[in-house]
């Protein structure tokens, strides 16, 4: 079911009928993409969950969506519009509170599940604002400092619970930048789960199931 009456536009799956307010997982793809990719996972995830995955604000030419604009230069290097990021970073964290409100749902269950970009804002998200969300499964991304909230590591993050993972031959994103995660997150003594798959820039069976029964302990 596809609805845009909100301030990004979203596809939906909704949650199995109950006399509560379902929990929510939010789906945020990467650079270049839309919210149709990861909806490809919503049909085997929990049925007690609804799932809205989201499309990013800043359309890229010919096609697909970005949360932020990547630059590249003549010498091959490229860097990332943090101005942007953050803002889409608020744009966010406005859409959820909006979508929980409109459609009935648990803003105290709340799941973000990204890929590389999405991750990031994922991250940024967490961090950021971890009253807002409880869990993350944070596929093929880092964490961008730069992106987050001043003042992000005097927050009380005990209610927080992060599952990441990575391919361990990633072209797009090197391992090594997934690596300084756990790092952070073990300073912020934040619950976590750390995993490499022998893969490239995607998402290999067994992460997809890793992933799925780390949320079904989490809900």
């Amino acid at each position: 079911m596809t609805t845009a009456p909100l301030s990004l536009e979203h596809i939906i799956r909704p949650a199995a009928p109950s006399n509560n307010k379902p929990p929510v997982l939010f789906m945020l793809h990467g650079y270049g993409s839309n919210e149709d990719d990861l909806f490809s996972f919503a049909q085997e995830l929990p049925q007690e969950l609804c799932i809205i995955s989201v499309r990013a604000p800043y359309p890229l030419q010919p096609y697909g969506h970005a949360w932020y604009a990547i630059h590249f230069e003549a010498d091959n290097t490229k860097w990332s519009d943090d101005g942007q990021a953050i803002r889409s970073r608020d744009l966010l964290r406005h859409f959820i509170l909006e979508a929980c409100s409109t459609y009935g749902l648990d803003q105290d269950q709340v799941t973000l599940l990204g890929f590389s970009q999405g991750t990031i804002l994922s991250y940024a998200l967490a961090l950021s604002y971890p009253t807002l969300v409880k869990n993350v499964i944070a596929l093929s991304g880092y964490i961008n400092e730069g992106i987050l909230k001043e003042g992000y590591e005097e927050h009380d993050f005990s209610g927080l619970g992060i599952y990441a993972s990575h391919g361990q031959v990633d072209q797009v994103i090197p391992v090594a930048w997934a690596q300084r995660a756990p790092v952070l997150l073990e300073r912020l003594n934040i619950e976590h789960v750390y995993e490499e798959f022998p893969a490239g820039h995607g998402v290999v069976p067994q992460n997809f199931h890793a992933f799925k029964n780390w949320l079904i302990g989490r809900l």
